[in-house]
């Protein structure tokens, strides 16, 4: 593991210094290079929480990530560089009225303590493009919105389109997540089991392919593609988010039947009102 590479990986060429400038032009650098993406799990391969096999797969092989490898990998190369993080543990879609559930969360985030904290995510796809300080307020980057709120000992944080998570300050490990990247992998009912996702932010927008729908959501326009052909999808993955995926041929047939159910379903829905 070489910072070296990895700086390459994300096209960073500036300073080092352990400040607030080197902190936000990485974790931007970060997520214009490398997309949130989880398309191992459609290829029947395992995605671990092992630091050295998440950097192996991100740097060497150009892939991209969830959250446990995308802000595990970050941590990492932020405390290489010198700054102070600490792992921490959210859940995702909570309800404010539901219990705290016991043990880590399904996402995790990262709080890097420079002059005051800051809350870095480049794990979230849809999330901050730069990173936040942690304190109750709202946030404007480029076209995005985004609200930090506290409520006792947890905080809650909103993304653009009212999605967010719920956090303490508690510190974590990343092989406290084991349990939760593998049921998130896993499990039937799990979202990233049900659907192919790859998110990517550009300078002035971000891209979305779920399934087979390709989404563009730029400052002055919003415009979706809906990908129905094998080589339309291969060259989105590799054009937009910059993926060369093995199996791809296999991951396309999956989004294809998925698509194609869905709409069904909506046309029975639409015929049975």
């Amino acid at each position: 593991m070489q910072l070296d590479a990895y700086l390459k990986r994300i096209n960073y060429t500036g300073s080092l210094a352990p400040d607030l400038a080197t902190l936000t032009a990485l974790h931007r650098a970060h997520l214009l290079a490398i997309p949130y993406e989880n398309l191992d799990i459609h290829r029947a391969c395992p995605v671990t929480v092992e630091l050295p096999l998440i950097y192996d797969k991100i740097v060497n092989h150009k892939r991209g990530g969830w959250c446990f490898e995308m802000n595990g990998l970050l941590a990492w190369a932020l405390c290489e560089v010198g700054f102070k993080v600490t792992m921490l543990s959210s859940f995702v879609g909570r309800e404010q009225s539901e219990p705290v559930p016991e043990g880590a969360g399904d996402h995790l985030i990262l709080r890097v303590d420079l002059d005051k904290p800051y809350l870095a995510d480049v794990g979230f796809g849809n999330g901050i493009l730069e990173p936040i300080p942690l304190a109750v307020g709202s946030y404007r980057q480029g076209t995005f919105n985004y609200e930090l709120e506290q409520k006792g000992d947890r905080w809650w944080f909103h993304n653009y389109t009212g999605m967010g998570y719920d956090f303490d300050l508690q510190p974590h490990q990343l092989i406290d997540f084991a349990g939760s990247s593998n049921h998130l992998q896993t499990s039937p009912e799990s979202g990233f089991v049900k659907n192919t996702v790859c998110l990517r932010f550009a300078p002035e927008g971000l891209l979305a392919l779920r399934g087979a729908v390709y989404k563009r959501t730029m400052p002055d326009s919003v415009t979706e593609e809906t990908i129905d052909n094998l080589i339309r999808y291969q060259e989105l993955l590799m054009d937009a988010f910059g993926l060369r995926v093995p199996d791809v041929e296999r991951i396309w047939e999956q989004v294809w039947a998925r698509h194609r159910e869905w709409v069904h379903e909506q046309v029975q829905l639409k015929e049975n009102r």
